[in-house]
């Protein structure tokens, strides 16, 4: 089979500007583009901001790297994004691969049990909420959804018959179905019928397009003014897409929802430090603690190891309920 050639980008383009054309061609989302587009940058700055990268080499970005993790005391996962940029800048862009050049200093990543909360927990939790931000979280907790994954449902990703959320481009890219819980249902069918109504009056102002990605948008040039592509958690207010430069109503902000669960944390005196994700960790928790088994639960987490939902079996209450204290037998 013929090797398809490879894409560079236009040789009279800035250097970031090479950058996001080859983001762009590759469709890596924008969240990406914008990381990489600052590691790139503060790779660049790091060394005085004068020499370009194609005049520097593998020592220098393995030299980059281990001051991240020496002296800005990054953590491991921070320095992996900050080597996943420089190894595209220079395979894709500059077309000079350094994958094998480099043997930076790693950051340590210490192993941590996922904070959960309790049933009851989750209850005070969910209790302190209101309005839609209760309605999505409900939803993290009750499909296990991570945060994004939960602002970017769309409504054809609900399916009330069923009782299933299907959750497009996670994690990894990958798809995958879990469960809508029963007691959402009217709630979340109210929601959609209110999101149809916003859609209704975009088309009537001669909007109503959202996101979707370039290829479906080819192949489907009507799409994304189509009911079913709408966000079930649209923003207020339309807003100006940085790529293509249209009009069009994007997805609430993820910082909403994150205020409104610390919030409700503090109204509801959890002491723990918690977040979205807590959400997350105790539906897989509680899931097995009622006996599902864990490779159910790792298809409904999307988890492509098994030994990644095997970190909740440390923190099952029912494991330690029926240990005895040593104190206690005194």
């Amino acid at each position: 089979m013929e090797k398809k050639p490879k894409f560079l980008p236009n040789p009279k383009l800035k250097l970031m500007d090479q950058v996001r054309e080859v983001l762009r061609y590759h469709h890596y989302a924008y969240r990406t583009e914008q990381t990489y587009c600052q590691w790139i940058l503060r790779y660049i700055y790091h060394f005085g901001g004068k020499t370009h990268p194609s005049k520097l080499q593998g020592k220098d970005v393995e030299s980059f790297l281990s001051h991240l993790a020496t002296e800005g005391k990054v953590s491991a996962s921070t320095q992996r994004q900050a080597l996943n940029a420089l190894v595209f800048l220079y395979r894709d862009v500059l077309d000079q691969p350094i994958d094998g050049e480099i043997a930076p200093v790693r950051s340590k990543r210490l192993p941590r049990p996922p904070t959960v909360l309790t049933q009851s927990e989750v209850q005070r939790l969910l209790a302190a909420m209101s309005g839609k931000h209760a309605l999505m979280a409900r939803i993290l907790y009750g499909g296990g959804l991570r945060l994004m994954e939960c602002i970017r449902l769309r409504i054809q990703d609900v399916d009330f018959g069923q009782n299933l959320i299907f959750v497009r481009g996670g994690k990894g890219g990958k798809d995958r179905t879990t469960i809508l819980p029963r007691n959402l249902q009217d709630e979340l069918r109210a929601q959609v019928e209110e999101v149809k109504e916003l859609h209704h009056l975009d088309l009537e102002a001669g909007f109503g397009e959202v996101y979707i990605p370039d290829a479906l948008a080819r192949k489907y040039p009507n799409a994304a003014r189509e009911t079913g592509w709408q966000w079930v958690f649209p923003a207020q207010k339309r807003s100006v897409d940085p790529r293509s430069g249209k009009e069009m109503r994007h997805h609430v902000l993820e910082s909403g929802l994150q205020k409104a669960v610390k919030v409700a944390a503090q109204r509801a005196g959890i002491t723990k430090k918690i977040g979205c994700h807590t959400l997350r960790h105790s539906f897989a928790t509680h899931l097995l603690e009622q006996g599902v088994n864990i490779r159910v639960l790792q298809d409904l987490l999307g988890h492509a190891d098994v030994k990644t939902t095997e970190i909740y079996t440390h923190v099952m209450a029912r494991d330690i309920q029926r240990l005895q204290s040593p104190l206690d037998r005194l």
